[in-house]
């Protein structure tokens, strides 16, 4: 789903304190340990801070291992993944399935009921019909035809039986708006049992932290701007945090312009197009399986409907409304830095 762009600052905080660390720190001291691989069908990256090189590498190996096994489970395009196994018994049988399978499902079930079904993950018939490379817009009668097979509610979990069941022949299961975020809090856990105490994990756009820099200080993050016109201004907002969870999704990764109007692969599950209502939206929480797909529903659901949801809720989030202008939530005050003064005067509470 490379639908989401939060950027690790490294300028601002990783690379200086590890140029500083390796040329400072004596045996026995915490530095950090970076390492960046393809995974999960896009780029993620993995630091941790540790007193040894060889405990950091052992962890940073368990925790892509977890990445690779989940990306296996629960692959949407995989013909020998769980979920397409679901999917090819629609409307047939109940399919078994493991207990991450289970549990992803679960906490997204959880997302589409508190979103109104704004988040979605039926919505795998939509996405066959969109091709962004081939800047394709599928027919609206086919469109039409598809929203038929979308919707939530034909998703029946057995618990007990550790089964999922498609009511409808068709229905199609794409978990590609909260794997991410899910995938994130399983790597922090490896991480965890390994002995680390403080790292991140990054996968494109989604980002879990936990512990404290070896300096001391929290981790900084990056919110990337979605309308970038040079190299310096990337970055349309900072906020320090540590034991959290952020995603962002945004028009911007995956899209084409026709006749001025872009069309970018976040899908409203209720008209199988394109939502128009931001350009960007950051979720902060404790879980990147929250974080993951609240910020792909409060995008569907627009700035006015998405902050008084977050508000309700008790969670933060950020969002870039379809003019520029930046809503945040009230717990946010003072946190977060907006960058560049142009920004600044669009930043609304």
């Amino acid at each position: 789903m490379d639908k989401k762009s939060i950027n690790l600052l490294l300028r601002y905080s990783i690379t200086p304190l590890l140029l500083c660390l390796l040329v400072s720190c004596g045996p026995g001291e915490k530095r950090l340990y970076k390492e960046t691989r393809a995974s999960m069908y896009t780029i993620v990256e993995i630091t941790v801070s540790s007193d040894s090189q060889q405990k950091a590498k052992t962890a940073i190996d368990n925790a892509f291992g977890e990445l690779e096994r989940l990306a296996k489970l629960l692959n949407f395009y995989a013909e020998d993944s769980e979920i397409s196994a679901v999917n090819r018994s629609a409307g047939n049988k109940p399919v078994r399935v493991s207990p991450e399978t289970m549990e992803i499902i679960e906490k997204a079930l959880y997302v589409s009921e508190n979103t109104g079904g704004a988040f979605d993950i039926t919505v795998g018939p939509l996405v066959r019909l969109w091709d962004f490379q081939k800047k394709i817009i599928p027919d609206r009668a086919i469109v039409k035809e598809k929203l038929k097979l979308v919707g939530y509610k034909h998703i029946v979990i057995d618990k007990e039986a550790s089964t999922v069941f498609l009511k409808t022949k068709g229905i199609q299961i794409d978990l590609g708006g909260i794997i991410k975020g899910f995938a994130a809090d399983k790597a922090v856990e490896i991480l965890k049992q390994q002995g680390i105490k403080a790292g991140i994990v990054a996968i494109a756009g989604d980002i879990k932290t936990f512990g404290i820099r070896p300096d001391g200080g929290l981790w900084k993050v990056g919110i990337q701007n979605p309308r970038q016109q040079t190299d310096k201004d990337e970055i349309t907002a900072t906020i320090a945090m540590t034991d959290m969870a952020i995603s962002t999704s945004g028009d911007y990764e995956r899209y084409f312009i026709i006749d001025g109007k872009r069309y970018h692969h976040i899908l409203n599950p209720k008209t199988g197009y394109p939502a128009d209502e931001c350009r960007s939206v950051s979720i902060i929480a404790k879980d990147g399986s929250i974080t993951d797909p609240f910020s792909t529903g409060i995008f569907i659901l627009g700035a006015e409907k998405g902050i008084k949801l977050l508000e309700e809720m008790g969670i933060d989030g950020i969002i870039v409304d379809k003019n520029g202008k930046i809503h945040t939530t009230p717990n946010l005050r003072g946190k977060l830095e907006i960058i560049g003064d142009s920004q600044r005067q669009k930043k609304t509470n």
